[in-house]
């Protein structure tokens, strides 16, 4: 058990305890089990197997996984479930209010939770819609009308609909937050307090972070009560499917180091402090053949969503992003992240590694430092509680190429 929280302990959830567990099993429905297999979920992750049955019960559930453990169907399915009993003999009304409510820091992360429990709702006859800024409001608004049952959305948009009048949470039961721990360090904590606020009278809460910091412990403690609190178990280095390398560098050797890295056939992130540098390494890797684009925050959503499609579809093998717009990069099967600016602390660190290596799969983060660098790097590694050898990198070396050539041999296998 470790203790996430002042008064509260994480049960661990071990892996081995859900063989032979199925979906069916933990109380969901037949539609549900099928569309989950459709998607790809034929059996239960270990943090989907601790937490559907709790969330079915009612139970308000806190819950502690990195990225990529799987935790959107952990609560999107259940919380399907869970609307489809409590309508249960009744007629779905035009205009109806939400349900459910799903708070995320992102559009891209809202996207991608609406692209799975969307399959999940429509299976039994729900609706879900999405709420977010940088588009104009008006499909969101005429969805409202419309009437749905599940809200995907980011927080200023939400507060934006609910002042406007056109959006009401006060018969929402489940609400959600998804990387609570990221909402809080983009400025969300006190619009999602107000968020909660609104919902149902005694509202089920369910908060999944892969962190647990002093403002995600004052969301625990104002909106949890009692809650179920699990912890993916094994998620220490020993048993990760992540491998952790820095290559120390001549800064000169930057350009040629980097683009013999992202050289390769699998899919490739590539992490750049700025905009503009995410840009020039993009543009640098498309010249010398490798098909790259770029993912930052002066794009705009249709640019943002048709890129990130890109490297999902293969039509692009890199792509360089800045921190903000990577929060929202789910695809499982980038298995290079090479952080051409090292993170400034370790939370930025962990949630970057956590783009590889997804849904079980082997993955490998590689940081490129100079020498000044090494101590704050190790620094940030202790920190991180990730161990990785440092070595040292010239143009033309062979370690470029086992990094590189390595993956390939993973891929063709």
């Amino acid at each position: 058990m470790d203790v996430v929280h002042e008064r509260l302990q994480a049960e661990a959830v071990q892996a081995d305890a859900v063989e032979g567990v199925g979906f069916g099993d933990l109380g969901l429905g037949e539609n549900i089990v099928r569309v989950l297999a459709e998607l790809g979920a034929a059996s239960p992750f270990p943090i989907q197997a601790a937490t559907i049955a709790p969330i079915l019960e009612g139970r308000d559930v806190l819950a502690r996984g990195r990225t990529g453990s799987g935790k959107t169907i952990a609560f999107g399915a259940p919380l399907v479930e869970s609307i489809l009993r409590s309508q249960a003999g009744t007629r779905r009304e035009f205009g109806r209010s939400p349900k459910a409510l799903v708070l995320a820091p992102t559009r891209e992360l809202a996207l991608q939770i609406d692209r799975t429990i969307q399959p999940i709702a429509r299976s039994v006859g729900l609706f879900t819609t999405q709420i977010y800024g940088g588009v104009p409001q008006a499909r969101q608004v005429g969805a409202l009308k419309k009437g749905v049952d599940i809200i995907v959305g980011t927080p200023g948009r939400i507060e934006d609909l609910v002042e406007q009048g056109k959006l009401d949470l006060s018969e929402v039961r489940i609400a959600v937050l998804d990387e609570a721990d990221h909402m809080c360090e983009l400025g969300f904590l006190e619009p999602v307090q107000r968020i909660l606020r609104l919902t149902a009278d005694g509202s089920q809460k369910l908060l999944f972070s892969a962190t647990l910091d002093r403002e995600v412990a004052a969301l625990v403690d104002e909106f949890l009560v009692e809650p179920a609190v699990y912890e993916v178990a094994g998620e220490d280095q020993d048993s990760s499917t992540i491998e952790h390398r820095v290559l120390v560098i001549d800064h000169r050797d930057k350009a040629e180091i980097l683009t013999s890295l992202v050289d390769r056939d699998g899919k490739t992130l590539v992490f750049a402090r700025t905009r503009a540098y995410a840009e020039m390494l993009a543009e640098q890797f498309d010249d010398a053949g490798i098909p790259s684009l770029a993912l930052h925050g002066d794009l705009n959503q249709a640019k943002r969503t048709r890129n990130l499609e890109k490297l999902t579809s293969g039509r692009v093998r890199v792509l360089v992003a800045t921190d903000v717009a990577a929060r929202g990069i789910h695809v499982d099967d980038i298995d290079l992240v090479v952080q051409a600016d090292a993170p400034d602390e370790y939370k930025t660190y962990l949630h970057r590694s956590g783009r590889t290596g997804r849904a079980g799969r082997e993955g490998r983060v590689v940081t490129l430092i100079t020498r000044q660098r090494r101590r704050r790097m190790t620094e940030m590694l202790d920190r991180a509680e990730i161990e990785a050898p440092f070595e040292d990198a010239r143009v033309g070396d062979d370690l470029l190429e086992e990094i590189a050539g390595r993956q390939l041999a993973d891929v063709d296998a």
